[in-house]
């Protein structure tokens, strides 16, 4: 086939150098036998198998994006047992056997996704409520001036079991008082987990829903803590234990060490991220090293490459051991009990548990003989994580740090140093040959990785850091020479009570690190921010990257064709001119300069993301204080960039005016029913809708909204407007808790 395929290239191709068109025909032939040659030749090196965890994931995101309504999860699995069924007879004919084991990949990523959405299912909060609240604390994260706990609720106000979240995660000021495994009463203020700000923006609803999170808020007043009732069962108690020694160990680094600096190392080892204060976070951010405070890949595989090297290393001073037994083989069994049980104390974060996915397979692929780092262990991890949590392939951290392995993977050949090798005895001459590998290595892998997972980096979170690679460049070596040898070190003197030493040493080499950071974040246009580009541009960019890594042949050449369409999509995305807040609080409008002007009050992170998505990188107090609408006790109105008139309405005296008046209304009230504004969007409409973006035009508005159309997805609560049956609510303030204490984005992180 491959000869084939030549002849007909050979056929094709000198036609058109000397200036003829080829006949269709001899095109088609030429075009199908060159990608038979291709898929023969990807079979031979068996790198079909790797497009077995695409089309899996693939499944998983046509349940996400298509599916409307509940899923049974019996019409998959029988799909894709038919699939199977069928194999046995397409032995002949390869194309057609691959093409039926991918679909029933597909219909096995649909089930899988259907069962964990099941599985999870649990009461969402509705609406704003006020209430006594009891139960078990899961988990403590320390922040600056108090904590954020996870809550395991045994009952809050008069809620019954069908309506009560089983956990809810709330701020508390005081949180030296509390302890993991400790029971609470309070009275708790708890809304619905927040959704996405913005059309197509992060939503922290389904996180929390997949998380079992079913509200969110504060605690009130005093708080009575005391012992469980009855004994807790194993699982709880363990949960527990780790996470208060996480936080032990978490504040004995920070106070050994000081300053931020002992915040950034304390996250480096236990995950907890809590103290790292937000200047702090957009200094790393802009340096492009802020993956090293995820735990991901580089503590991952540290962690597993001590205990080898030490259980290997013990074996081998003994001769007779060495000489009869597989200690090469024993070391990396020991190795995955310890990456897992590191994975576990760090809390089972999902980069983590990515990282420790991928480097089982590495570690298992030692056991079974066979080449640790490749694009089949890969693909395997890949199936692996998202069999476990289908709802990872939406999130940043998946796709960033597959992607960036992927391209690795795929670039190891250019990137490996070879060209600096030497023979040379000259100790000189190796010592050159060393820093030029090490040098161009550390450059290279950076680049590539950068590459890779920019179209994720700037879907996701619209900024971009120019000077990424000079801050990994500067930084790295000093992370992996220095910080995190200095953190094994000192989990490993943590039991004899010696770390603090060693903890003081790996101070200053954070604090060079942060210095360096600090130093390139000065830098001017450190971080760019971009507009928000479509889901349709990441899906094109997505497609180019697999293209591109996972072929071994020349068909990755096809990666070109969605690489190209995919940037010219992503470099003129078309904007909207309407952002308006789930909630209605507030608004930003484009004004006739071309820039958005705030209406209302809407919360600070949600003007932030506003921004963000419109490629405006400007703070969210310099635009809340600027002039522009026009403003009194009953609301604002403002003159949009067509002309339009557009009011937000903060008291019902005004809607006499400003229904008369507006093009488009905007209020967290209920609109009249005779009000004459051509679009509305007040509390009963946005309830329905959740966050609202408008884009202007000729032909009239253009609305997206964050739920879209269909039926709810089961971690969004349907809108309702009677009142619960807890203590008390009540509609959501400016100041209430999401507003105050925005959820966490992921973070941004690459595999180093």
């Amino acid at each position: 086939m491959a000869q084939g395929g030549g002849r007909a290239v050979g056929g094709a191709v000198p036609a058109l150098l000397a200036g003829r068109v080829p006949a269709p025909s001899q095109l088609w032939r030429a075009t199908v036998e060159g990608l038979g040659a291709g898929l023969a030749r990807e079979a031979e090196q068996r790198r079909l198998f790797p497009w077995i965890a695409v089309a899996f994931g693939s499944g998983i995101l046509v349940f996400f994006t298509a599916a409307d309504g509940e899923a049974t999860l019996a019409a998959p699995l029988i799909a894709a047992a038919l699939c199977l069924v069928v194999t046995p007879t397409l032995r002949a004919r390869p194309i057609a056997l691959a093409l039926m084991l991918a679909l029933a990949a597909l219909f096995l990523g649909y089930a899988a996704a259907a069962w964990r959405v099941a599985s999870v299912s649990g009461p969402v909060l509705t609406r704003l409520t006020i209430g006594p609240l009891s139960g078990l604390v899961e988990g403590l994260d320390e922040r600056e001036g108090g904590a954020r706990l996870i809550v395991r609720v045994e009952s809050f106000g008069d809620l019954g079991a069908g309506q009560r979240p089983r956990r809810v995660r709330v701020s508390h000021r005081a949180a030296q008082a509390v302890r993991p495994g400790d029971t609470i009463r309070a009275t708790a203020r708890l809304l619905p987990p927040p959704e996405a700000v913005r059309p197509g923006g992060y939503d922290f609803a389904r996180d929390a829903y997949f998380r079992g999170i079913g509200a969110v808020g504060s605690l009130v007043g005093k708080v009575e803590v005391g012992a469980p009732a009855q004994p807790l069962s194993w699982s709880l108690r363990l949960a527990a234990g780790i996470d208060a020694a996480r936080n032990a160990f978490t504040r004995r680094i920070t106070e050994a060490i000081g300053g931020q600096a002992g915040a950034v190392a304390a996250a480096l080892v236990t995950g907890k991220r809590g103290l790292i204060s937000n200047e702090t976070n957009d200094i790393l951010r802009a340096a492009g090293i802020y993956h090293v405070v995820s735990i991901s890949g580089l503590h991952m595989v540290l962690a597993a490459g001590v205990v080898f090297w030490l259980v290997r290393a013990g074996l081998a001073l003994v001769p007779m051991l060495a000489l009869a037994w597989p200690i090469k083989k024993i070391a990396a069994g020991a190795a995955m009990l310890g990456v897992t049980a590191y994975c576990g104390f760090s809390g089972w974060d999902v980069a983590a548990e990515r990282a420790l996915i991928m480097t089982l397979v590495m570690l298992g692929a030692i056991l079974v003989d066979r080449p640790a780092l490749s694009m089949r262990n890969l693909a395997l991890a890949a199936i692996l994580a998202l069999a476990r949590e289908p709802e990872a392939l939406l999130g940043p951290s998946f796709q960033m740090s597959f992607g960036a392995v992927a391209g690795l993977i795929a670039c190891a050949p250019l990137i490996d140093g070879r060209a600096f090798r030497t023979d040379n005895p000259s100790r000189i001459a190796r010592a050159a040959s060393w820093l030029a590998t090490a040098v161009v290595g550390t450059l290279a892998t950076t680049l590539v990785a950068q590459i890779a997972t920019a179209p994720f980096a700037t879907y996701h979170f619209q900024t971009v850091q120019p000077f990424g690679l000079v801050g990994n460049a500067l930084t790295l070596p000093l992370v992996s020479l220095a910080v995190m040898p200095a953190a094994v070190l000192g989990m490993l003197a943590y039991p004899f009570a010696l770390d603090r030493p060693v903890w003081w040493l790996m101070g200053l080499a954070v604090r060079g690190m942060l210095d360096i950071s600090a130093w390139i974040a000065g830098f001017g246009q450190a971080n760019v921010v971009l507009p928000a580009f479509g889901t349709g541009a990441l899906t094109l960019l997505a497609a180019a990257l697999l293209l591109a890594t996972l072929p071994v042949s020349r068909l990755r050449l096809l990666a070109l064709l969605p690489a190209g369409l995919g940037v010219a999509l992503a470099a003129s995305p078309t904007r909207y001119d309407i952002y308006i807040d789930r909630d209605g609080a507030g608004a930003a409008v484009r004004g006739r300069d071309g820039r958005l002007v705030v209406l209302g009050r809407p919360p600070g992170f949600v003007l932030e993301q506003w921004l963000k998505a419109d490629g405006d990188g400007r703070r969210p107090e310099v635009v809340t204080g600027e002039a522009g609408p026009r403003c009194d006790r009953l609301g604002c109105t403002l003159v949009a960039v067509d002309g339009r008139t557009v009011a937000h309405v903060t008291d019902k005296r005004a809607f006499a005016e400003d229904c008369a008046r507006a093009d488009i209304l905007i209020t967290r009230l209920r609109a009249p029913p005779g009000c004459a504004a051509p679009l509305i969007a007040d509390r009963t409409v946005l309830a329905v809708q959740g966050a609202t973006a408008i884009r202007l035009g000729a032909a009239g508005p253009e609305l997206a909204t964050a739920r879209g159309a269909g039926q709810p997805r089961p971690w969004q609560p349907k809108a309702i407007d009677t009142a619960t049956p807890a203590a008390r609510s009540e509609p959501p303030a400016s100041g209430d808790p999401s507003a105050a204490d925005p959820p966490d984005l992921p973070p941004s992180e690459s595999p180093q």
